[in-house]
């Protein structure tokens, strides 16, 4: 069964860090794009971040500069680098990842979804 495993959630400090990873397991036979959503309580999913196979970028207006994006091909994982926290960025954040199995079958994966809550 093909997954995604998020891990590094937390509490964090206004003005700290914190590093997500998100892990895909299983028979897989290619990852396209890998990205990761938040949604904070009463709000919806918002985009947070994206980076293709190649390594190529993209973030929300309200995170550029703060946070950064990778990947690990060889390890099927995506990491979220949040540096400069503040209050506005607690939510759950979701790993997402369109991916083909070893079958050849097309799947969007989500994560369970790791809490970041930002508060002193």
């Amino acid at each position: 069964q093909v997954q995604l495993v998020e891990s590094g959630g937390g509490l964090v400090q206004p003005g700290g860090s914190l590093r997500l990873s998100c892990a895909a397991s299983g028979s897989i036979f290619s990852i396209y794009a890998m990205g990761w959503y938040r949604q904070a309580p009463g709000k919806q999913r918002e985009l947070v971040a994206t980076i293709t196979s190649s390594g190529s970028t993209n973030y929300a207006d309200s995170v550029k500069g703060r946070f950064t994006i990778s990947r690990d091909n060889a390890k099927n994982t995506v990491y979220l680098q949040m540096n400069s926290l503040k209050p506005e960025d607690t939510a759950v954040y979701y790993c997402n990842a369109p991916l083909t199995d070893s079958n050849h079958r097309y799947l969007e994966l989500w994560g369970q979804g790791t809490p970041v809550t930002v508060s002193s």
